[in-house]
């Protein structure tokens, strides 16, 4: 029979994200921030291709990037509530860690594999950081798909994305639990 690791199973069903705009500070340090990302990095990664990498967004950074955000926006002529919304992370942003999906040529391991990969790296520094005490929330919108924002502002290489940003911080209150999906109503057994 199995030995479960009850602390852990309670810790993946009661878990909350928190929504970034709602961190402050204080922020982990750097020793803090690299012990998350050794936590994340143990996520599947199929042929050990290690298909992403982090850039870790500091406080004296975000000024910068909001100032971007803004730019970009103005510039592709998104509407006023976009631009905002772009910017606002950046805005209120304490520390955050970009998950650069970085794609490694491989017969065996196909792109979408990769993807999958970095997307288990964002979940996996999410609950690393919560289960540090932390609140934690990962998010992506349109800054992190528009290609100027993300080459000029990130350094990321035309073969790069962002598959996520995961904005770290201290936090006043819980998030309130929300729906969940019922289980049962999108499962399928293959019993034969």
């Amino acid at each position: 029979m199995p030995q479960k690791n009850q602390a852990a199973l309670e810790f993946l069903a009661t878990r909350r994200s928190h929504p970034p705009k709602l961190l402050t500070s204080p922020v982990p340090s750097r020793d803090e921030v690299e012990e998350l990302l050794t936590y994340a990095a143990r996520s599947p990664d199929h042929g050990g291709l290690v298909p992403w990498r982090f850039l870790v967004i500091e406080k004296p950074a975000m000024a910068r990037l909001a100032d971007l955000a803004e730019a970009r926006g103005r510039a592709l002529g998104k509407d006023d509530e976009t631009v905002a919304k772009g910017r606002g992370q950046f805005d209120r942003g304490n520390l955050a860690v970009v998950v650069v999906e970085s794609p490694v040529e491989a017969a065996k391991v196909p792109p979408y594999e990769q993807s999958l990969s970095a997307g288990a790296v964002c979940l996996s520094l999410v609950n690393a950081a919560l289960a540090s005490g932390w609140g934690a929330g990962w998010v992506t919108g349109w800054i992190s798909f528009d290609r100027g924002f993300v080459e000029e502002g990130l350094g990321l290489t035309p073969g790069e994305t962002v598959a996520g940003i995961v904005h770290i911080g201290s936090f006043a209150s819980t998030p309130a639990e929300r729906q969940r999906p019922d289980v049962k109503g999108i499962t399928t057994w293959l019993s034969a």
